[in-house]
C-alpha cells in the first residue's frame, strides 16, 4: 500500500501526545477529583463519541447520563475514527468509547492487546458506509490506478480492502490515502481524490457532490463481511464501577427504544448533534440497524455469559482477514474474542427485564 498522506504520521503522533496529556490530566495530582462519589459512582466518566447517527448521540443530546448519574461528571470527547479511540484507550484517557468492529478486532489482537471489552453494539452498519467514486468510475474494478481515501484501521478501511479483494484488485493496484472524514470531504472538494470509503454525514456530502456509490457496507455484509459500530469499556472501569456501566447500558437501550417508539423525536435529537435537518437525520438513522438489549443478548450478537454470541465469530473472521492483509500480527483464538464480549455486565444491567 502506498501511503499518500505525509501528514498522517505527524497527526498520529500528535494524537498520542494529546491522549497521554488527557490521561495525565485525568489522573493528575488532584486526588480529590479521582475519588469516587459517596454513593460509589465514579467522579468522572470519560466518553469518546463519533458523529454517527445512532443511539449514542441521543443519549448525549438528552443528557440522560448526566441525569442518571448526578454525582458523576460526564465528559464527551469527539473522535474522527475508531483508530483514534484505540489510541486514547491505550493512553488511559477514555473509559468508554465508540469504535468500529475492525479497529476493535485490532484492539483485541496483538500487538495492541488493549485491556477493554465490548458491552454494547451501537449499530450494525448498513448503507451509511459506502465506497463512492467520481470521474466516470462505475465499479470497483475501475479504481485501478485511482486515489482512494479511507481512515486507516477503521471499518471502512476493512470494507475497502474487502471490496478490492472481491473485485480482484490488490492494495498495490490503487493509491490508498489515510484520511479522517473531515479531511476526506476537503480533499474531495479540492479534487485531490478519486474515491473514498467513508460514513455519514461525510458520505452524504460526497454523494451530493458527484459521488457514485460503488458498494455499500450493507451489500458487503450480505456477502459475509459484516461490520458494526461497537462500544468499548476499559477493563479497569468495568471492574471498579459496574453500576455506572449498567446505567450507561440502560440509557443506550432507552435510546434504541425511543427510535422505535418516536422516530421523529430521535431524529430531532440526532439532527441537533449533527447540525442536520431532522428529515435528513432520520434518513441517515434509517440506514443503520439498531439493536435493543434483548437482541444484544441473543445468540446472533453478544450472547450471554454461558453462551457467547456469534458476534465473537465475526470478530475472529475479521482478524483472519486482517492477518491476510498484514494488519495484525496473528489471529487470536476464538476464545479471546468471546472473552472480549462483556456479556456478564450486559446481563447484570438488565437482570430484571
Amino acid at each position: 500500500m502506498k501511503r499518500m498522506n505525509p501528514v498522517t504520521p505527524v497527526k498520529r503522533a500528535a494524537l498520542a501526545l494529546t491522549a497521554a496529556a488527557l490521561a495525565l490530566t485525568a489522573c493528575g495530582s488532584g486526588t480529590e477529583e479521582a475519588k469516587p462519589a459517596a454513593d460509589g459512582s465514579p467522579a468522572t466518566l470519560r466518553i469518546g463519541y463519533q458523529l454517527i447517527p445512532n443511539g449514542d448521540l441521543i443519549v448525549k443530546d438528552q443528557q440522560w447520563l448526566e441525569k442518571a448519574l448526578p454525582n458523576t461528571k460526564i465528559t464527551w470527547s469527539k473522535f474522527d475514527s475508531g483508530g483514534d479511540v484505540n489510541t486514547a484507550m491505550i493512553s488511559g484517557s477514555l473509559d468508554i468509547g465508540l469504535a468500529g468492529s475492525s479497529p476493535v478486532t485490532r484492539g483485541l489482537s496483538a500487538p495492541l492487546d488493549i485491556p477493554y471489552r465490548v458491552p454494547w453494539i451501537f449499530d450494525v452498519i448498513g448503507d451509511n458506509e459506502a465506497l463512492v467514486a467520481r470521474g466516470g468510475v462505475t465499479d470497483v474494478k475501475g479504481l485501478a490506478g485511482k486515489r482512494v481515501a479511507a481512515p486507516f484501521a477503521s471499518t471502512t478501511h476493512y470494507s475497502l480492502l474487502a471490496a478490492l479483494t472481491e473485485a480482484g484488485l490488490s492494495e498495490a493496484d490503487v493509491k490508498i490515502l489515510d484520511m479522517e472524514p473531515p479531511d476526506i470531504q476537503a480533499a474531495w472538494q479540492r479534487g485531490d481524490i478519486d474515491a473514498a470509503y467513508v460514513w455519514t454525514p461525510t458520505l452524504a456530502e460526497l454523494q451530493k457532490n458527484g459521488g457514485t456509490t460503488l458498494v455499500t457496507s450493507r451489500e458487503l455484509a450480505q456477502r459475509g463481511k459484516l461490520t458494526a459500530d461497537l462500544a468499548v469499556v476499559s477493563d479497569d472501569f468495568a471492574k471498579k464501577y459496574p453500576k455506572a456501566l449498567h446505567v450507561w447500558l440502560q440509557q443506550q437501550d432507552r435510546a434504541v427504544k425511543l427510535v422505535r417508539s418516536d422516530k421523529d423525536a430521535a431524529a430531532a435529537a440526532i439532527g441537533r448533534q449533527l447540525n442536520l435537518d431532522p428529515a435528513e437525520a432520520g434518513r441517515q438513522l434509517g440506514q443503520l440497524v439498531l439493536l435493543d438489549a434483548t437482541e444484544q443478548r441473543s445468540a446472533d450478537y453478544l450472547g450471554t455469559p454461558s453462551a457467547p454470541g456469534k458476534f465473537a465469530e465475526n470478530l475472529h473472521s475479521s482478524a483472519e482477514f486482517l492477518k491476510g492483509q498484514k494488519k495484525v500480527d496473528a489471529v487470536p483464538e476464538l476464545s479471546v474474542f468471546q472473552k472480549g464480549l462483556a456479556t456478564q455486565e450486559l446481563a447484570d444491567a438488565f437482570s430484571g427485564s
